[in-house]
């Protein structure tokens, strides 16, 4: 998936003056009834969402007539896509207007209020410690309610609140080109002005860091596991490591996930005989037969020397995609304890699409990834549950030593 977004900034930076650039319509239409067929035919989690694709396809054939240049179609089917409320389903391209994929803050609805519950602390310079608890008031001085309402979207449900904290944490994504100037109260009621862009992330050079707490190894992975020769460097790392106490595996920096060679290629280090990770369940209908669900398990075999000491996986909201599903692998395996908190729950394995005539596609879950226990991946919770409440201090690497501590 990391090669995705790489691909999605080249061409953002690629776009030429797409404001200014003429448009088919007659060509809009077609590619609308692409997507949506696409959709229909192959969207695995279509029945769960409740969108009528009817209504979808009458609404968006309506607003064909005010795509006036190449941004607009291009937010035409961005939105398209946004009303299935799913961050595993976005194009292979963007523009100065299009939401960022995700942001270095997390809210989820208390009561109905929009409350800071976690920021990527491990990831940010400069991380607020005013932060967290924080209630979101209002957005660019526009109310939160207002700015829900106001999301580009026709059909889905925005009272529903699945629904309405995904388009709260996509609006504070935001835009490229707009500021994300946030009015927040503060646990004890104070009232204050906050600069989501002031916020810095760490510029990672390396495909992972290491080091040594009191004789516990610690293996960070720098969002690289679409990196194949990530699975060279963790080796080398592993190899060092191999007399510790014990070993904690941090992927809460996995945001833009990867591929199952680099994930296998990790998890073969911990195992001495060959088991199933993760389940693959979809539905095969053929020449206008009965639909037939296919359910298979994928599995992984050791893989050099097998590193016997406790290990602690270390997960949170920016776990993405194959950093979930190495998370579940190995916790399926029964070889680590997994300590953190909601992963990015980007759900099930993705498969790309094209358009009839634009040259930039979009990927769609196709398959459903389940834990070996029948878990939905995008549904795994960690035993070990460590609600964040500063910033200060890292609250689930704590957990993890302590673990570590009492296993003999």
């Amino acid at each position: 998936m990391k090669n995705i977004f790489i691909i999605i900034t080249l061409l953002f930076a690629l776009l030429p003056n797409v404001k200014g650039q003429s448009i088919d319509h007659k060509k809009i239409k077609e590619d609308l009834d692409e997507i949506i067929n696409d959709i229909a035919g192959n969207y695995v989690y279509l029945q769960e969402k409740e969108i009528d694709l009817g209504l979808l396809r009458k609404r968006y054939e309506d607003l064909i007539p005010n795509i006036k240049n190449k941004q607009d179609a291009i937010l035409f089917f961005e939105y398209l896509i946004d009303e299935f409320y799913d961050s595993h389903l976005i194009l292979h391209t963007n523009t100065p207007s299009s939401y960022r994929l995700f942001s270095p803050i997390y809210l989820s609805l208390k009561s109905g209020r929009p409350i800071i519950t976690q920021i990527w602390k491990t990831q940010l310079e400069n991380p607020d410690n005013g932060l967290i608890g924080a209630q979101l008031v209002k957005v660019n001085g526009t109310s939160v309610g207002s700015v829900i309402k106001g999301f580009p979207t026709q059909v889905q449900n925005k009272n529903n609140p699945q629904i309405k904290e995904w388009i709260i944490n996509k609006i504070i994504a935001g835009r490229y080109d707009q500021p994300r100037l946030l009015t927040l109260k503060t646990p004890n009621n104070r009232i204050i002005e906050f600069d989501l862009d002031k916020l810095k992330i760490k510029s990672e050079t390396e495909l992972l860091t290491a080091k040594l707490i009191n004789g516990v190894g610690v293996i960070r992975i720098n969002d690289s596991l679409g990196e194949n020769r990530l699975i060279s460097a963790f080796d080398a790392c592993l190899d060092t490591l191999m007399n510790t106490k014990g070993l904690i595996l941090d992927l809460r920096n996995t945001v833009s996930g990867g591929n199952t060679y680099v994930a296998r290629g990790i998890m073969g280090r911990f195992i001495d005989t060959p088991g199933p990770y993760q389940i693959h369940r979809f539905t095969e209908q053929y020449d206008d037969q009965p639909p037939v669900e296919r359910l298979w398990a994928e599995y992984t075999s050791p893989r050099g020397l097998k590193y016997t000491k406790p290990v602690v996986v270390l997960v949170g909201r920016w776990t993405g995609s194959m950093g979930e599903g190495l998370t579940i692998g190995l916790d399926g395996m029964g070889c680590v304890k997994v300590v953190g908190t909601e992963m990015e729950r980007l759900a099930g394995e993705v498969s790309g699409f094209s358009f009839k005539h634009n040259t930039y596609g979009f990927q769609l879950s196709t398959a459903k990834l389940l834990h070996v226990n029948g878990t939905p991946r995008e549904k795994f919770v960690p035993k070990y549950y460590i609600k964040q409440t500063a910033s200060n201090r890292d609250e689930a690497l704590e957990k993890g030593m302590e673990l570590i501590r009492k296993i003999k």
